[in-house]
Formats: C-alpha cells, sequence, structure tokens
C-alpha cells in the first residue's frame, strides 16, 4: 500500500523537484502539492494525508504555525532552506528536515523514515511492546520491561529494568500515545513511570522499586493518589 503524500512550498520551482521524486517512489503517492499554505492547510483538515512535505518560511502562514493547526496530525517532513529552524521542527515531532536544496537520494532516506515510522506506529497499536528510533536502527521495547521515561531537551530516554538505557528523539506527549494509560502515568513535566514499578509515595515524590525517586508535580499529583486508592 502507498502512503497518501501532500506537498507545501511557496516556491513553485521546490514544489516541482518534491513532485519529480515522488514520481520515483514506490511507497508514496503524491496527492496534492500547494503553492499557498492556507489552501494547503484547509485541503489537509478535510483529506488527512499520511504523510506531509511542508516547506517552514513562507509568506502566507508559518510551516511551523501550519503544522500545529492540523487537526489530525500526518507525519511530518519539513524542507526548508534554513537550518536554524531544525530545532523547532523537531518539536513539532518532525520524522525528517530536508535542508534545500536536497539530492534525491536525501529525499528517499526521509522516505524510508516515514514510511518506517509509519509502519511501526500502526504495528506498536495494542501491542505488548513499542518499537523506537534509536542509534540509526528501530529498538523493540517490551512494556513491561520499561520502568520511567524521562525528558531531556529534544529527546526522551527510557529506562529499563533489563539493558542499558534507550534514547530516542521524540517528546513525552507522543510516547504517551503509543503506550497503555493503564500501565504509565505522567507524574510531571518531565517524567511517565510505569505504575508496575511504583514502591511508595512520600509527599511530592514517588519511590520506585529499582530506588530511584522522582519529583510529582502539583498537576499530576491527583491523578497519582487517585491511582494509590484504587491500588
Amino acid at each position: 500500500m502507498k502512503l497518501q503524500a501532500i506537498a507545501i512550498d511557496d516556491e513553485p520551482l521546490a514544489l516541482e523537484v518534491i513532485k519529480q521524486y515522488c514520481r520515483r517512489q514506490n511507497d508514496i503517492r503524491l496527492l496534492q502539492a500547494f503553492d499557498n499554505a492556507i489552501v494547503g492547510l484547509e485541503y489537509i483538515n478535510l483529506h488527512p494525508p499520511d504523510i506531509l512535505f511542508v516547506d517552514i518560511d513562507m509568506p502566507d502562514m508559518n510551516g511551523l504555525d501550519l503544522v500545529s493547526r492540523i487537526q489530525s496530525k500526518p507525519i511530518i517532513i519539513f524542507t526548508t532552506a534554513y537550518k536554524e529552524f531544525a530545532v523547532k521542527g523537531f518539536d513539532l515531532e518532525a520524522v525528517d528536515y530536508l535542508l534545500k536544496p536536497f539530492s534525491y537520494e536525501r529525499f528517499e532516506k526521509a522516505v524510508r523514515k516515514a514510511t518506517l515510522y509509519y509502519k511501526t506506529r500502526h504495528d506498536n497499536a495494542g501491542s505488548d511492546h513499542i518499537f523506537v528510533y534509536s542509534e540509526y536502527r528501530m529498538v523493540k521495547i517490551d512494556l513491561d520491561n520499561i520502568i520511567y521515561i524521562e525528558s531531556l531537551d529534544d529527546y526522551i530516554k527510557i529506562h529499563l529494568s533489563t539493558g542499558k538505557p534507550v534514547m530516542t528523539l521524540m517528546s513525552l506527549k507522543k510516547i504517551s500515545a503509543d503506550i497503555p494509560a493503564g500501565q504509565f502515568m505522567r507524574i510531571h513535566r518531565s517524567y511517565i513511570v510505569s505504575t508496575s514499578f511504583i514502591s511508595s509515595l512520600s509527599g511530592r515524590k514517588i519511590i520506585l522499586t529499582n530506588g530511584t525517586t522522582l519529583p510529582v508535580s502539583e498537576r499530576y499529583s491527583a491523578q497519582l493518589l487517585q491511582w494509590a486508592k484504587r491500588s
């Protein structure tokens, strides 16, 4: 099955490059290409694609703002001439960032990452494991092996009961959508914990079975106390 893609860029030549590159791909099909970000956004919210190629520096709407307004977010690949936007792009959980002018080989690499991400995201649903991209490969992690997940700027660090921690470019918000809510709980803006590894609660802190002590923010303390009463 080919993934459905849309491209948005205010530069006609840049759009033409993406069109040509997509024609050479077996894994994706370009549905539409827009040189107007507002029109493109309206189309996406009516016809959500699997993948979106989008420029960042556009006159009618910044590409970062556009992505934040999408109702059902596709896999994002930013295409831009300004490398300083890269960090902001990854904040929006972009799978890749293509710096113009980019070669077909670099485009193909981005598409491979996007298709692999699409597959693993759908394979993760209802599963007892997840796949994350780490150290240039997809790593399988059993949910029962996760003690807690820590946010480190643009990355998260997954602490395991066996084996070394796994680092991946992702946000806590994103991974929380891939793990079962009954098994994991957000306790802080920087931490998600597995309820199976909670040993005790002490004020605004929790102690895990491996001896790690983590803070609990006021925002999540009531939810944690409710869980403790039910357990």
